[in-house]
């Protein structure tokens, strides 16, 4: 039934499925533990059953105790997902960063403005949007970069666009292209960066990294305690 859906958007309850089946394998030795972590973290960065698919297809559904649920193909709302509640139309939120030869941070539970200016000169400066909540469904950050940069942090799901101008310096495209979830924010980064730069990055918010990391813990003590020695990679 995935293959009839490719595209349609994994829910988090469809994640963490997927890694109650990798930890389970990891445990009964079916998995190494470096192919165990790369799974995992394909697991939680996964937005479709296209790609939640082949981390299980060559595992049994269920080693131990009942099988967990089949993935749901009910695509969810933007009402029902936490966008919804980080949006907050009509508030005002911070607009300004400034970095004079010294830095400035964003990062936390914060708000950002619908127009955010970022200004670097000789400095840095990090806008974390992974927990920040939205004056808007649209929000544009406009750099200048003189001789120093600018870091912007987005949370997976957020649709990016990027129309900044680099003089002897570049702003970072990679992050195009790739569709936001439904009811996400867009957020459009511009301006101009002259010896100096901007850049892009898609990363998990500190509680989703916090859980990968006490998963692939108690994973391994798992399978320790069943093994008495860690298990060497196989083939």
């Amino acid at each position: 039934m995935t293959e009839e859906l490719p595209e349609l958007r994994a829910s988090d309850a469809d994640r963490e499925r997927v890694a109650e089946i990798l930890r389970d394998a990891v445990a009964e030795g079916r998995l190494a533990m470096e192919e165990f972590d790369e799974r995992l973290d394909t697991a939680y960065k996964a937005r479709t059953y296209r790609e939640l698919e082949p981390l299980t297809a060559d595992l049994p559904v269920a080693t131990a105790g009942p099988a967990p649920a089949p993935l749901s193909l009910r695509k969810e709302s933007a009402a029902s997902t936490p966008w919804a509640e980080r949006i907050v139309d009509g508030t005002e939120g911070s607009s300004v960063g400034l970095a004079l030869m010294g830095g400035f941070q964003r990062k936390g539970r914060w708000t950002i403005g619908r127009r955010f200016t970022a200004a670097c000169l000789m400095g840095g400066g990090e806008i974390d949007l992974r927990e920040a909540h939205f004056a808007g469904p649209e929000v544009v950050i406009t750099c200048w970069a003189l001789m120093g940069g600018v870091n912007i942090l987005v949370p997976p799901g957020v649709e990016i666009e990027v129309r900044g101008v680099g003089i002897m310096g570049g702003f970072d495209s990679r992050e195009e292209g790739v569709p936001g979830e439904p009811g996400a924010p867009r957020v459009i980064v511009r301006g101009v960066a002259m010896m100096g730069g901007v850049g892009v990055e898609r990363k998990l918010p500190r509680a989703d990294k916090r859980r990968l990391k006490e998963e692939q813990r108690r994973a391994k003590e798992e399978r320790r305690r069943l093994d008495g020695h860690p298990r060497k990679e196989l083939g």
